[in-house]
């Protein structure tokens, strides 16, 4: 795990960051929906699993800009940029009813993403347990899948005051709408380190990351 720090003093955000880490702390969330339709047909002609398919293509969207890859480390005060970051997917229990964490590394070469992937799902399906780590894996952004519903709102919520700046991303079940396959996608961020544009900019990223994958 490998990071830079930030100088508040020249970050092009300094005002924003400044504003909504003292005077208004607050996120952002959208909740929009995507055409998965070319990648729900690849994954099928590739006997590929598509929820792992478009974990890939999400990673790889947050790894493409600093501004998604930002943490504030409040041991320090010091704002920072990791080099990468990894998904935390989620494997859930029909028995019990509960979700277990499962810490995936993000490689860009997709084979070995998705191996890898795959072997950490069926892993945790041998667990019960919650195993929540993030102190030992700070660059790790949060990736739920609510596999039971094609939802059109969701919204996250922390602690007042609490400054975290990493993803958190939800996504739900597509649906068929006019011959296309539409799944609803919710992006998190906070504001200090983004706004309306770098929210959207998520969705038009992951468009043209799904076109190419299918290509």
């Amino acid at each position: 795990m490998n990071y830079k720090i930030i100088d508040k003093e020249t970050y092009y955000r300094k005002g924003v960051y400044r504003h909504f880490t003292e005077d208004c702390k607050c996120s952002v969330s959208m909740t929009a929906r995507i055409d998965v339709t070319e990648l729900v047909d690849y994954s099928k002609e590739k006997g590929t699993k598509f929820y792992i398919n478009f974990l890939y293509l999400l990673t790889k969207v947050l790894n493409s800009r600093d501004d998604y890859k930002t943490q504030y480390l409040w041991q320090t005060d010091e704002l920072i940029c990791y080099d990468v970051l990894n998904p935390i997917q989620y494997v859930f229990h029909e028995d019990t009813e509960t979700c277990t964490p499962v810490y995936t590394t993000y490689y860009k070469n997709y084979e070995v993403f998705y191996k890898n992937a795959l072997a950490d799902v069926e892993n945790a399906k041998k667990t019960r347990e919650y195993m929540l780590d993030s102190e030992n894996h700070p660059n790790w952004f949060d990736a739920s899948y609510i596999s039971w519903l094609s939802y059109d709102s969701l919204n996250v919520e922390l602690p007042d005051g609490y400054i975290y700046l990493l993803p958190i991303i939800n996504w739900g079940k597509y649906r068929e709408e006019n011959g296309r396959l539409m799944m609803p996608l919710t992006v998190r961020l906070n504001h200090a380190v983004a706004d309306g544009y770098l929210v959207a900019n998520v969705y038009r990223l992951l468009e043209k990351e799904i076109a190419s994958f299918t290509a």
